[in-house]
């Protein structure tokens, strides 16, 4: 996570790679070639919240304190309402920055983001390095698209309306991210806003035994396939608002009400995590996201999940769950020594 170490990467459906030659189809349409985790870009939904809280804070358009009466539904733009309100009938009241995120408030991002604008929203986003290149040493990496007036008009709309900037502010619009890009961004948060490289190279060693520098790699990698990290600076933000943003993130999991408390609820070690339902314009086939690092305390891994059309990001944060349990080794049964087991040598005839 401080690297940017690529510990795991996955994507599915998949296919054998012994086999690929002789099986290849270029007519698949399963996708089961493309590499979801680089090459798919999707809209984030609500994970996409930390970007805007984060550009909120930095600007001064809220401070840490600020207080936002979520009354249901937003009284400008084009009618959107809360998840809550739409569940429920009421909006979640008076909230601030890190209970806006623990909730997952559409409404209070929704007026924050309608206070700073497109612009700076987007400004925010690309400080995170979304709707840019990892630089990852495959070929193939996405680019996404961060909504904003010019991707608009890349795609013939000649007007940005505030109903566009409002669903932008929640992670729709034309906001479109490929995982490895998520996990950066999340890395960031986790480490204080540093910039990370990320890599599946750890090192390689010539026959000499010598290592060859990281930035030869580099060079040869943009020499070869075209690779380059397009986030060339680290983001200046202060502990203290993300540490408002990671507190938020912390309550999605660790606290009644939070949006993956349910999942995580008896989980042994405090993590920050924050799910996303990002519609895909068909009723029902909303992607599921669940991004997150930990341990809360000192973030040792980031994790992001996507699933298509799952329905709602709750519906992926068990298998992050899954995730760390692994990585942190609480799958692991105790193994003791059964100190009066004799000893056998097996003769090969």
């Amino acid at each position: 996570m401080n690297t940017g170490e690529i510990l795991a990467m996955a994507s599915y459906p998949d296919y054998n790679p012994e086999k690929y030659s002789e099986e290849y189809d270029a007519n698949d349409t399963t996708g089961k070639y493309v590499n979801r985790a680089i090459s798919s870009a999707y809209p984030p939904g609500s994970t996409f919240k930390m970007v805007v809280a984060s550009a909120a804070l930095d600007t001064g358009e809220i401070t840490t304190s600020t207080l936002i009466n979520d009354t249901g539904v937003y009284p400008y733009g084009d009618n959107q309402a809360c998840w809550y309100y739409r569940s429920y009938g009421t909006g979640h009241g008076y909230l601030n920055l890190t209970q806006a995120i623990k909730y997952s408030c559409n409404y209070f991002f929704y007026d924050i983001g309608y206070r700073m604008g497109i612009d700076t929203i987007a400004e925010y986003a690309g400080y995170y390095g979304l709707g840019k290149r990892t630089g990852i040493e495959l070929t193939g990496e996405e680019r996404g698209t961060v909504a904003s007036r010019e991707s608009a008009s890349n795609m013939g709309y000649t007007t940005w309306y505030p109903a566009d900037t409002l669903s932008a502010a929640i992670g729709q619009s034309f906001n479109e991210y490929t995982p490895v890009q998520m996990a950066r961004y999340i890395s960031m948060v986790a480490n204080g806003g540093r910039n990370v490289d990320v890599s599946i190279i750890k090192s390689i060693i010539n026959p000499d035994g010598t290592e060859i520098s990281k930035e030869e790699i580099e060079n040869y990698t943009k020499n070869t396939i075209g690779t380059e990290n397009e986030l060339k600076e680290d983001l200046n933000i202060s502990e203290e608002n993300l540490d408002a943003i990671r507190e938020g993130m912390k309550g999605v999991t660790s606290e009644a009400g939070g949006t993956a408390y349910s999942t995580f609820s008896d989980f042994d070690m405090d993590i920050a995590g924050k799910t996303g339902s990002a519609q895909t314009g068909v009723e029902g086939e909303a992607h599921g996201w669940f991004v997150g690092f930990a341990p809360y305390d000192e973030p040792e891994i980031a994790v992001v999940v996507l699933v298509e059309k799952a329905g709602s990001g709750g519906n992926t944060a068990e298998v992050a769950k899954k995730i760390m349990e692994e990585y942190f080794g609480m799958n692991s049964e105790k193994v003791t020594e059964d100190k009066n087991a004799s000893s056998s040598i097996e003769s090969v005839r």
